[in-house]
């Protein structure tokens, strides 16, 4: 056997798992696992059906080159090191250099100093795990981050990159090849794909963060990062959420300015502008499904699928194994969306409240009065309702019971998608409702918009010419628009406002869209929310309201401010002072 022979041998059983494989009953049911030995310890991770056939094969013909090597005569073997071939995607040198110059003039998120702080800190021990949906700027940091390292620490830093059918043990070994050779700043993306990482996951913080190594691990599987911190990584990790985007990072990030922008593309980082990627998410009905169908609905069931052997479906169980779990979850997503609709189009279509400004429709229609003069609106609302209901129950190919929606509203929370606003009633003390709100607006407004405009082409509105579909399309979008502008206020007050409770206050007549009430000073703050740019007497009426102001006082506390915030300028009538929504959202913290 020839020097390049042997080496060749070395190169592949590097390659292959060591140890071999077992079998344990687990509830009746028989599952395969690899174990092996690492550093004097037993190790163990169970292997998926789908991967058996492979790995017994692999483990055979590591057997095989082994004794291959061990019968050939080592004084005729001239033993020379062989290059090491990296089992997973890395990026070091040159190469990890080209990969985070295009970042280099991008905008930072807000997380980004946290990240800084972690690489650069004293702290080890820990992992740093940044997590998020698709598309929210997770491996955006982490070039940036690098891109801004000197010379020498960045020869000391690796980008790697998890790949399907990858495994701990994998990682494992490239880790221990790049520790050995000085490397000391590690960044894997990615890393829920290995289907053991759950499971092992403690091999990041226990092993080579401990012995001085910074470890940075991103992912789209947010589920499956929370699973890890409550078990495998608890308290040996740092953790950062890069799902919400509040309206501030929006505008100072992706350089695009007004609510209105955020309302139909909010929620990524995917808005073409001056930094980040050109493609707008939301922009179709079409990209927006598949958002749901990759970020959301495959998200959770994958990290399902890979924690505690498949045995935390709890309820979701049954649909799981009829293959129905992911169509399930794309069914909630839009019902709640479908739902939202349908409230919108109850509240707002009034027989007061039925006239579009000519501002919002273009300078070449109908004069929109004159549309709406001919058209009963109320009657359209009524069969655009009708309609959604029908097609709502047409399209269950999946019947979806209280409890599915009920886990899979848990998870939805938990991904920071979605978060419930409280409406309290000023007649009944313990009355209290919920309405949810979307972290990601983008992902309502554009499975709103596509609902309407296709409800419009029903048969049922062959009557209405052109004009006056677009004009009442328009007019309902307006409505949307208003009461997601709503939701994205409150949300991003709850959120900022930690110390105070966030709601909205019910009267047996008319209500106050946002009341902050800070329990420690005893005060409160009230607020109407208008999707508006003009400044009009009516929109003050409930905030002056000597009746539910003194009501609100006596619950509350003393009122400190009564505040109007819309699309205009920041001024003051009748001693209320106007905000401008987008000087509001970023003035929050």
């Amino acid at each position: 056997m020839s020097n390049e022979e042997y080496s060749k041998i070395i190169s592949e059983i590097e390659t292959l798992p060591s140890g071999g494989i077992t079998y344990k009953k687990i509830n009746g049911k028989e599952y395969a696992y690899y174990q092996w030995r690492e550093n004097g310890k037993q190790r163990s991770r169970r292997i998926k059906d789908e991967e058996l056939e492979k790995f017994t094969k692999q483990i055979e013909r590591r057997k095989e080159l082994q004794n291959l090597i061990k019968n050939t005569e080592t004084h005729i073997i001239k033993m020379t090191k062989p290059v090491y071939q990296f089992r997973c995607a890395v990026r070091i040198g040159k190469d990890l250099e080209r990969f985070v110059k295009p970042v280099a003039k991008w905008m930072k998120r807000e997380c980004y100093q946290q990240l800084h702080d972690y690489v650069y800190g004293d702290l080890y021990d820990r992992v740093y795990i940044l997590y998020g949906l698709r598309r929210t700027g997770k491996t955006t940091l982490i070039r940036q981050l690098i891109y801004d390292m000197d010379a020498e620490m960045r020869s000391k830093s690796v980008f790697i990159q998890i790949q399907d059918r990858k495994s701990l043990d994998d990682v494992n070994r490239d880790l221990k090849y790049l520790e050995t050779n000085g490397y000391r700043y590690v960044f894997i993306d990615e890393v829920t794909l290995l289907d053991d990482f759950i499971e092992g996951a403690a091999l990041f913080s226990d092993v080579f963060a401990a012995s001085g190594m910074k470890i940075v691990l991103s992912g789209t599987d947010s589920l499956g990062f929370m699973f890890t911190e409550d078990e495998e990584l608890y308290d040996r990790c740092m953790m950062s959420h890069t799902t919400f985007i509040p309206y501030r990072e929006f505008e100072n990030v992706l350089g695009i300015i007004g609510i209105d922008h955020y309302i139909r593309y909010g929620g990524t980082m995917s808005l073409g502008g001056k930094h980040y990627n050109d493609d707008a998410i939301f922009a179709t009905k079409k990209s927006t499904d598949e958002y749901v169908d990759s970020a959301i609905a495959r998200n959770i069931q994958h990290s399902l699928k890979n924690y505690q052997y498949e045995g935390h479906f709890r309820s979701l169980r049954e649909l799981y194994e009829k293959n129905e779990l992911t169509s399930a979850i794309n069914r909630v997503v839009e019902d709640m969306n479908h739902r939202f609709t349908m409230e919108v189009l109850t509240r707002n279509f009034r027989s007061n409240d039925l006239r579009i400004s000519a501002k919002n429709l273009r300078k070449d229609r109908e004069n929109p009065t004159d549309i709406l003069d001919r058209i009963d609106i109320v009657k359209v609302n009524e069969t655009l309702k009708s309609l959604l209901e029908i097609r709502d129950k047409a399209e269950q190919s999946v019947e979806i019971q209280d409890v599915h929606r009920f886990e899979i509203k848990e998870y939805l929370d938990l991904l920071d998608l979605t978060a419930e606003i409280e409406t309290r009633w000023m007649s009944d003390f313990n009355r209290k409702e919920t309405r949810t709100a979307f972290s990601q607006p983008g992902m309502r407004y554009s499975q709103a918009e596509a609902l309407i405009k296709s409800l419009m082409q029903d048969e049922k509105f062959r009557d209405m010419s052109l004009t006056e579909r677009n004009g009442v399309t328009e007019r309902i979008l307006d409505e949307i628009k208003g009461r997601m502008m709503e939701d994205i206020v409150l949300l991003e007050t709850k959120i900022s406002r930690k110390n105070c409770e966030v709601f909205r206050l019910q009267f047996a007549i008319g209500e106050f869209d946002m009341v902050v009430f800070d329990p420690e000073k005893e005060s409160c703050e009230i607020y109407e929310i208008k999707h508006s740019m003009e400044m009009v007497a009516q929109q003050c009426r409930h905030l002056l309201d000597e009746q539910k102001c003194k009501d609100t006082e006596f619950r509350y506390g003393r009122i400190i401010g009564k505040y109007i915030i819309y699309r205009g300028v920041t001024a003051e009538l009748k001693g209320v002072t106007y905000l401008n929504v987008e000087e509001y959202l970023k003035g929050l913290y």
